[in-house]
């Protein structure tokens, strides 16, 4: 009988108090950790859908400044493997409403941006994700930021062609301060 009214009093109490709504965390300084000249060293699967293993190997050096008070972000990409030098280019801009980044890359062979990618951070942990079209095949694209260090962060993409039940590897870019 204690125990009931022991329960009843606290719950008595929590209703008299209605419950703190917590504040969407200002997310604008997420990339930060980014900002910078980098090296990298990315590894990308030739038909990451198809279950070849076969992948090309790049090195190069990224380099990344802040706009808008850290609100945007234009990351510079050069790199040079088996085919050649490559360059390509992402704008990352921040959504204060939201509380989320947009990705959207561009690679100078073809000279307009991909469909971006939107998401957060939690934990430490980036997480963008968007749409694309691969071999006539819709899928989505998963962007993650992780194992964030002072010297060293991964970035790696991952494509899914279920609607996000798998997910495969098909870029990964391990940087490195320069």
């Amino acid at each position: 009988m204690i125990r009931l009214a022991t329960l009843a009093a606290a719950a008595a109490f929590m209703a008299a108090f209605p419950a703190v709504a917590q504040a969407p965390r200002d997310g604008a300084h997420d990339f930060d950790f980014d900002l910078g000249v980098w090296k990298t060293h990315i590894v990308r699967r030739l038909d990451p859908l198809g279950g070849s293993g076969a992948t090309v190997e790049l090195n190069g050096t990224v380099t990344v400044r802040k706009l808008w008070d850290g609100r945007a972000q234009v990351e510079e990409i050069e790199a040079d493997g088996p085919k050649g030098h490559w360059e390509g280019m992402t704008v990352f801009l921040y959504d204060p409403q939201a509380h989320q980044w947009s990705m959207n890359f561009a690679n100078s062979a073809a000279g307009k941006f991909a469909t971006p990618m939107i998401g957060s951070f939690t934990d430490g942990r980036g997480e963008l994700i968007g749409t694309d079209v691969i071999d006539g095949r819709p899928i989505l694209v998963r962007a993650v930021w992780s194992n964030i260090a002072p010297a060293t962060h991964t970035y790696q993409e991952s494509y899914s062609a279920d609607g996000g039940h798998t997910w495969q590897v098909a870029f990964t870019a391990t940087k490195t301060r320069a």
